[in-house]
């Protein structure tokens, strides 16, 4: 079920769905990884941003 977008309160904005596909293409637009790497960078350290784009970085190089 899509986000319900009339309620905006920011509270997950440090967190990074894996089950909302915009999300996922997003992090993976801005950090130049695959979605597919995004998707496995959850499940190995779960939805935290800050903890995500550390590791993003890490596959880049």
């Amino acid at each position: 079920m899509a986000d319900d977008k009339t309620k905006r309160d920011f509270r997950d904005r440090d967190r990074v769905s894996a089950d909302e596909d915009y999300e996922v293409r997003y992090f993976a637009k801005q950090h130049r990884i695959t979605p597919e790497q995004v998707r496995e960078l959850i499940g190995e350290h779960g939805n935290d941003r800050k903890t995500l784009e550390r590791e993003a970085r890490k596959l880049r190089g």
